[in-house]
This record gives structure tokens, C-alpha cells and sequence, in this order.
């Protein structure tokens, strides 16, 4: 067994791990090192310590994972997602809050986040439902099954409330478009979120003359090409706009937060006072004003490790943990960070191509959720750090600091590759 391990584990992937996990720590130690003694690296009072110590407990869930028959991942899905759920359940009377989110249980001075390693169970218990001989996710009551499956978790994380692990549950509706979900409802959903960012920046009025005009165009044009008139498609479109359009000012002034309202305002640029620009600038977007900053003086080459200013007037909070992309691009410049794009993206490619060669359909589906997952947390953290979307607390996988993100991705990972070397 340990020689079919080591001779059919796809090392490509395993080797792209190591090189995250590296340069992840290298960036740790650059953003929070105290003095520069060898010693000081194993110092478990520093995050680096830390972080250390974390990545030298994933090598023994690694050895654990491997160890394992791969059956057992599938006969033990259902049971690793009751527990997830009663975890997140009872972080309501058990949990610690922090920073106005109550996700981490603590035991003394060590904090646990079961909604990272909730992941991990929902793509088990997800890929186990829908690889069901007897599933169809083509027929509504089992796609509103395994819609169910995400719901559950993404809920009770809304709840904490802890919207970035929200939206990466709902990166699974990827591997349902993969496994023949109607591709219509993937386009339904982005429209409705079009729309929605639509109305908040233009107004309902022009949102609904534009969608009018719209739907149509295309009326005309179907019925010039096919002689027959889309009803039941104009039907749909007019619906999700319309109702979209107008209940969107009344689901962003009370359903969304105050911060998220603010940040929404900020990437929008729905607010036209100056001084209020200003003021919100100052509060909300500092962080990323920050990080831009950070990354633009690295340049192309970059200041050198250790030699961030920006890095070292610890100017920018978090940056240990969500913003410690912006480590990466001041020391080590637009090459450093492509490098890191190019691993990432080597990875993603590598894991889809092993997901494609599958033989059975459970280690499919949980590939393309591992895929899914990683991908979204990927594009998310750096779209954040460099304005493209609205702050959200989200990690960097495999970068940022962390012992519940770090074990949670290395266990998503290395049970795929356990899976696809069986």
C-alpha cells in the first residue's frame, strides 16, 4: 500500500503545495518578525513561530489522510457534515465573538474557525449526494436537494454573520453546472446580481428601461430567427429583473450591514459629498488604500525581503492574514507576485485535469469541489487586495496566517489526491 502511494500520489501537486505553503511562511515572517536570530523562527510567542508549527501539523494530517483507505472519505461524508453543522450550531452558545463575528470557539489561548473546516465536510457530503446512482441534479427536487446540502452551512455562517466563507460555499454551484445543471440558472443568478449592482449605482428607473429595451431586443430577434415568440423565456427575464430591480434598495437598506453598505458605497462610488468620500475612505477603506499603496512601491522587482517599509510601519492591519498579498507585492514586486499567480494557477489547472481523469464519480465531483473552492478564494482574496471587488474577510490559501484556514485546505486538497491515487 505505502508503494502504490508513493509511486501513484500525483507529486506535481503535492510539490505546488509545498511551494505555496513556503512562500506563504516566507511572506509571515517578512510581514511579523521581531529580530532576525535563527532561533526566533520555531518562537511560538510570533505568528511565524506559529505558523510553523502549523505547517509541521498538516505534514502529520498529510501522513494521516494518506494512511487512510480512500473508502472511508465516502462511507464517512454524512457523518463529518452532521458534526460541521453541529460545530457552526453551537458556536451561537459556545463561540468567541471577535471583531463582530462570533466564528471561533476558543480553548484557552488557542482559536478554532469550523466554518473553514466546514468546507471541507460539505464538499464530501455534496459530492456524495449528487454521485448518488438514484441523483439527477437535472430534476428539480434533486438539485433543490443538493442546493439544500450548501444552504445549511452557508446559513449558519451567515448568521455569525461571516459573509466571505458564505460566498465560497456557494462556489459548488460550479460543480453543479458541471454535472448538468441547466446552464440557464447559472445565467439567472448573474443576471439577478447584474441587476442588482445596476440599480444601486444607476437607479431603478434606468435599470428598468434598460432591461426593458433589452428583453426586447432580444423578443425581436428570437422571433425573426425561430417565427415563434418567446413567452415563457420573456416571462423569466421580466421577472427576475423587475423584481430584482425593485426590491434591491429595500434588501441593501435592510438586509446588508452598515460595513457592507459603507464598502458597496466605496467600490460603487455611490456616494457624491466629498467630505463623506473622505470619512469613509479614512474607516473603511483604509486597509485597501494601504495595500494598493504597498503594492504599487514594490515595482517590478521589488524592495527586497525584509526591506518593505510600508510592510515594516506595519501600515496596514490584517496584513498577516487577508492583506498578506500586499507583503508579497512590496518586497517582491510585480515578478513575485505573478510567480505566485502562475503556482496558483498551475494548481488549479493540475487538480481540474486530475478531477477530468476520474474513474468514479464521487472523486469527480469532489475534485471539481476542491477546484471550485480553492478558486474562489484565490480570486476573491486578490480581488480585494487590489480593489477589483468590495473587502471581504477571506484567506489566501495557504498563505495567510492561520491554523484552522492552513488545516483546512491541506485536508480538502490531500484527500483528492488520496482519492485519485486509489
Amino acid at each position: 500500500m505505502k508503494h502504490s502511494l508513493v509511486k501513484h500520489i500525483d507529486w506535481i501537486s503535492v510539490l505546488l503545495y509545498l511551494c505555496l505553503v513556503s512562500c506563504g511562511w516566507i511572506a509571515i515572517f517578512s510581514t511579523t518578525y521581531s529580530d532576525l536570530t535563527m532561533s526566533s523562527i520555531f518562537d511560538l510567542n510570533q505568528f511565524y513561530g506559529k505558523q510553523m508549527l502549523f505547517i509541521g501539523l498538516s505534514f502529520i494530517l498529510i501522513t494521516f489522510i494518506l494512511a487512510l483507505d480512500s473508502k472511508l472519505y465516502v462511507n464517512l461524508a454524512i457523518p463529518f457534515y452532521i458534526v460541521a453543522i453541529l460545530l457552526l450550531a453551537g458556536l451561537f452558545v459556545f463561540g468567541k465573538e471577535t471583531n463582530g463575528a462570533r466564528a471561533w470557539y476558543a480553548i484557552g489561548s488557542i482559536t478554532v474557525q469550523p466554518s473553514e473546516f466546514a468546507k471541507v465536510a460539505t464538499a464530501l457530503a455534496f459530492a456524495r449526494y449528487v454521485s448518488d446512482i438514484h441523483t439527477d441534479v437535472r430534476r428539480t427536487t434533486d438539485l433543490l436537494k443538493a442546493i439544500g446540502i450548501i444552504c445549511v452551512p452557508a446559513v449558519l455562517i451567515l448568521l455569525q454573520p461571516d459573509v466571505g466563507s458564505l460566498l465560497v460555499f456557494f462556489s459548488l454551484a460550479f460543480v453543479l453546472f458541471r454535472e448538468g445543471m441547466p446552464s440557464a440558472l447559472l445565467f439567472y443568478a448573474f443576471l439577478a446580481a447584474l441587476v442588482f449592482i445596476s440599480s444601486l449605482k444607476f437607479g431603478m428607473p434606468i435599470t428598468v428601461i434598460v432591461c426593458t429595451l433589452l428583453i426586447a431586443g432580444y423578443c425581436f430577434f428570437y422571433q425573426k430567427r425561430t417565427h415563434r415568440f418567446p413567452f415563457q423565456n420573456a416571462l423569466i427575464l421580466t421577472a427576475i429583473c423587475f423584481v430584482t430591480a425593485i426590491t434591491t434598495q429595500t434588501a441593501y437598506d435592510n438586509v446588508l450591514k452598515q460595513h457592507h453598505r459603507n464598502r458597496l458605497n466605496l467600490w460603487l462610488r455611490l456616494e457624491t459629498d466629498p467630505q463623506k468620500i473622505a470619512a469613509m475612505k479614512r474607516d473603511f477603506a483604509y486597509n485597501t488604500n494601504m495595500a494598493e499603496s504597498a503594492i504599487t512601491s514594490g515595482g517590478t522587482l521589488g524592495k527586497g525581503f525584509l526591506q518593505g517599509t510600508r510592510t515594516k510601519g506595519n501600515f496596514i492591519p490584517e496584513q498577516h492574514t487577508d492583506y498578506i498579498f500586499t507583503t508579497i507585492g512590496e518586497e517582491w514586486g510585480f515578478l513575485g507576485t505573478s510567480l505566485i499567480v502562475i503556482l496558483f494557477t498551475c494548481l488549479l489547472l493540475r487538480l481540474y485535469v486530475l478531477a477530468e481523469r476520474q474513474k468514479t464519480k464521487f472523486n469527480r465531483i469532489y475534485g471539481y469541489s476542491v477546484v471550485s473552492i480553492l478558486f474562489v478564494h484565490f480570486c476573491i482574496n486578490i480581488g480585494m487586495v487590489i480593489s477589483l471587488i468590495p473587502t471581504i474577510g477571506i484567506p489566501l490559501p495557504f498563505f495567510s496566517y492561520g491554523g484552522s484556514g492552513l488545516w483546512a485546505f491541506t485536508i480538502l486538497l490531500f484527500i483528492f489526491l488520496r482519492l485519485d491515487a486509489r
